[in-house]
């Protein structure tokens, strides 16, 4: 299951239910019916969004919120059976991310909370490829490969043989130096599986793309060449 999810609530009937419908959801859930919990699992980023209802008889959802805050930058979902202005202004201003009226619906409160992580989301860092063939970049460390923006799928087979001919770029490879690299020394199979794989390469990004990467050398074997 992905992101844990604090809930805060003193009623253990309710935080079961609340705890059931989250896990449903695919979410990891962590319960505590005091709100002892909240500062440290917040300081220690052991959960990724806390839903906190402090009413009766907590009453203390501010201060708890304002103790999260001097910590973590933690996306909180307020929820309350106080529907007035006040109420949900005072909250906000505590470091409330979203506030919800009770009764409310478990399917919008899981949607907000889908809502809050997208928010609170670190953008992911594309890094400089390791390899590149022309326009086509592969990240071993990913064991992904883009043409452009566009992800090309491949099976790890096709990765290793595309970032092997990729790493010796410009080189003409025999097909069995490439067996060896690629398949490996004990490889007892059919020995034109190099030009096999090489179709499939091609079929997946040669003609996708609309640019040849892989060259025939006849009689030899391959070349990548920009």
């Amino acid at each position: 299951m992905r992101n844990c999810i604090l809930v805060i609530e003193h009623d253990p009937s309710v935080s079961r239910f609340m705890q059931l419908k989250l896990e449903e959801a695919g979410f990891s859930c962590i319960v505590d019916n005091s709100g002892d919990s909240a500062v440290d699992m917040a300081g220690q980023r052991q959960a990724e969004l806390i839903v906190l209802d402090p009413d009766e008889p907590l009453k203390n959802g501010p201060e708890i919120l304002t103790k999260v805050r001097e910590v973590s930058p933690i996306p909180v979902i307020y929820l309350s059976a106080d529907g007035s202005v006040d109420a949900k202004v005072n909250a906000l201003n505590a470091g409330a991310d979203d506030y919800m009226t009770k009764p409310y619906a478990t399917k919008e409160l899981i949607a907000r909370i889908h809502s809050a992580l997208r928010r609170h989301e670190e953008p992911k860092v594309i890094v400089d490829p390791a390899f590149t063939i022309g326009d086509l970049s592969i990240y071993p460390d990913r064991h992904e490969v883009r043409a452009g923006d566009e992800i090309i799928d491949l099976t790890k087979k096709e990765f290793d043989l595309l970032l092997f001919l990729a790493k010796n770029k410009n080189r003409v490879i025999k097909r069995e130096e490439i067996l060896e690299k690629v398949w490996g020394y004990g490889y007892a199979g059919k020995t034109n599986i190099v030009d096999v794989y090489v179709r499939y390469l091609r079929s997946k990004i040669d003609e996708k793309v609309g640019k040849k990467y892989i060259h025939t050398v006849r009689g030899i074997g391959y070349a990548a060449r920009d």
